[in-house]
């Protein structure tokens, strides 16, 4: 009773097909494709950018010597 044979799935299959449409289950598969190849470029960005990132916080100033030497002071306008 929990499987189903090749009969039920060709019958679903055939209900679908013509409950769709075929145009509108190859966009449907289309989309789905741009989806994952969308992912999966997006895993592979996430990675680069992780290694990029670990080396300075994002928001963050990193302490390095020629960053003290070019300290601005920002209430200069309203001193005089």
């Amino acid at each position: 009773m929990g499987s189903f044979s090749i009969w039920h799935w060709l019958i679903v299959l055939l209900i679908v097909v013509m409950v769709f449409g075929t145009k509108k289950l190859k966009n449907m598969g289309s989309d789905l494709g741009g989806a994952v190849k969308g992912f999966k470029d997006g895993m592979k960005d996430g990675s680069a950018t992780e290694s990029a990132a670990s080396t300075a916080p994002a928001g963050q100033v990193a302490s390095h010597p020629a960053t003290d030497k070019t300290t601005i002071d920002v209430e200069a306008k309203h001193k005089s």
